[in-house]
């Protein structure tokens, strides 16, 4: 699966058991970048790439949530999207659920994001889900705004806080049709 986004060639394909590793080091990676500034610094830099590997590893050999890869023209991979059914206790059985999306920092605004988020779109809407829905943390604008350029909008009166390394952070889900088109 090949796509072509801001002039730049996306290979989309679904993550393999030795893909653990480089999916785990854009997770630790994409978080130390995204939440500076939201999440403890000290939690951020602790962050281990093993434990991360491990579950990682666990999840592709169970083959839940799904999982595809984003690799560039040289085969290194650059990001991924975990997604599945939705895991809310309120959602219809029609809601799919973006688990995770996670592009390498070095690589944003590169076109990644989006190509994954197309392609598990349409491996939910296979699965007979009409909308997907996520979690953001309120405080993480950029992903708000990619989001949104993706058509997924705040879901009304979801809030809900979290705590991460102590602290209480609050969270939005966002929901988006998967009309083909959207």
């Amino acid at each position: 699966m090949a796509a072509q986004d801001h002039g730049v060639s996306v290979q989309i394909r679904p993550a393999q058991r030795e893909d653990a590793a480089a999916i785990a080091r854009i997770h630790v990676a994409a978080w130390q970048a995204a939440y500076a500034g939201i999440i403890d610094a000290g939690y951020l830099a602790a962050l281990s790439t093993a434990q991360r590997e491990t579950y990682w590893a666990q999840a592709i050999a169970q083959g839940r949530p799904g999982l595809l890869l984003a690799q560039d023209g040289d085969g290194a991979v650059t990001g991924w999207i975990a997604f599945g059914d939705c895991r809310d206790t309120d959602a219809p059985a029609t809601r799919g659920e973006i688990w995770a999306i996670y592009v390498d920092p070095t690589c944003w605004s590169q076109g990644a994001g989006q190509a994954l988020w197309r392609h598990a779109r349409e491996r939910l809407l296979e699965q007979g889900k009409t909308e997907a829905s996520l979690w953001v943390l309120a405080a993480n604008q950029r992903a708000i705004r990619f989001y949104k350029a993706l058509d997924f909008a705040p879901d009304p009166g979801s809030d809900r806080t979290i705590t991460v390394a102590g602290a209480r952070i609050d969270e939005v889900r966002q929901i988006c049709p998967l009309a083909r088109g959207g």
